[in-house]
């Protein structure tokens, strides 16, 4: 059954061209040296993404293979102005990034709902020979063309906002812990890989807080070399103020899962390492105080650990003050996300985006329409467009 969880698409844009200029000269009865009347042309609609909080994946995009915005219209006789094409408006989740499909450059980011972003601008309609009447030339029998369309193709890539991150070995209980803290409901089984795509779950607090927490498919050693899910899904955590891992109490070694963990997250991201972590020891209905205890002198040092069961509800208490207390820490306090903020991704290589869409049918070669009303301009003068009209 395919999965309504969509977090890249590739997609065909293109703006509108602007309209011709006219090149007319009025010649009525009443006025038989009426002199230039050409219109100026439309501009060419521009396309704009724009961030919906009502989108939480890129579902809606996946069919979508072409956007064209519209053509300027040409201008007419009489000072007629061509008609402005209208601007397209491209609804995407908050998180969503945008990446050139030729060059796998990082072309801007939509972070926050209601933010618009230009991503192709629609070209300027060319000017009528009304515009370049002059004292010495009256009669001018010349116009511009209008400026020619923008295109690119592009990569929408989806990273889930989110304030906690669960990281963790299949069946480590991740799912489990977000129904206990959330109204969401993740498929919870007894077999590995239960979750094949990420949720989230916004986890009440005291005095009517909150904050919101993203449960993604497990990871196992070796996920950075392709191994079960890869680490397709991690990027989902990648602006997660906080991560929370997650390594069952019955496990022989926890202080090794969770160093596997660590390390299959270098490589996916080096960065990653520098965020705030917690770990939680899960299932512990399944241990006694004294060996809780026991395990405590072999965990980690250098980060909160906590024992938690989502099934008996021990520990998710002290869970939610620690993770809250983490989030709101002075060295961990979330920034707004600026250009600067994403310098990562500029030189980030898409090439393992691109042949993922690949092995699920998704990069075909995109099939550039051609515009039947693009008209040979080449007979036409060649002006160069300046900021101030003539």
């Amino acid at each position: 059954m395919e999965s309504n969880f969509v977090d890249y698409v590739k997609i065909y844009c293109r703006s509108g061209k602007g309209g011709k200029g006219s090149m007319h000269l009025r010649h009525v009865k009443y006025n038989p040296n009426g002199g230039p009347d050409g219109g100026d042309g439309g501009k060419g609609g521009s396309i704009y993404l724009r961030g919906n909080h009502n989108y939480w994946t890129l579902l809606h995009l996946k069919y979508e293979r072409h956007i064209f915005a519209e053509h300027g219209g040409n201008g007419g006789k009489d000072k007629c102005h061509g008609t402005d094409g209208k601007d397209v408006y491209i609804d995407v989740p908050c998180g969503t990034v945008v990446y050139n499909a030729e060059t796998g450059k990082y072309v801007c980011d939509v972070t926050y709902d209601g933010q618009e972003v230009l991503l192709l601008k629609g070209g300027r309609g060319g000017l009528g020979n009304f515009q370049f009447r002059t004292a010495t030339n009256q009669a001018p029998r010349y116009a511009q063309p209008g400026e020619p369309m923008q295109e690119m193709t592009i990569i929408l890539e989806l990273k889930l906002l989110a304030d906690v991150g669960l990281v963790g070995f299949p069946n480590a209980g991740k799912s489990t812990l977000v129904s206990a803290l959330s109204n969401a409901r993740p498929k919870i089984a007894n077999y590995p890989f239960t979750t094949m795509e990420p949720s989230l779950g916004i986890v009440g607090y005291r005095d009517n807080m909150s904050f919101v927490m993203a449960d993604i498919p497990g990871i196992i050693e070796g996920a950075s070399e392709g191994k079960g899910l890869g680490l397709r899904f991690l990027r989902h955590i990648e602006r997660n103020s906080l991560l929370l891992f997650m390594v069952p109490g019955d496990t022989d070694d926890i202080k090794r899962e969770y160093e596997i963990l660590l390390n299959e997250l270098s490589q996916f991201n080096p960065e990653m390492l520098d965020k705030h972590r917690v770990l939680a020891v899960t299932k512990c209905d399944l241990l006694d105080e004294e060996l809780i205890e026991m395990l405590k002198e072999t965990l980690p040092s250098d980060l909160p650990v906590v024992f938690i069961s989502a099934v008996t509800g021990f520990g998710l208490e002290e869970l939610k003050d620690v993770l809250w207390y983490e989030l709101n820490a002075e060295s961990n306090k979330l920034a707004t996300i600026t250009a600067e903020d994403t310098l990562v991704h500029r030189d980030k290589d898409m090439s393992r985006f691109a042949q993922e869409l690949a092995d699920e049918g998704e990069d075909e070669d995109i099939e550039y329409i051609d515009d039947d009303e693009i008209e040979d301009i080449d007979d036409l003068e060649d002006f160069e467009y300046e900021s101030e009209t003539p």
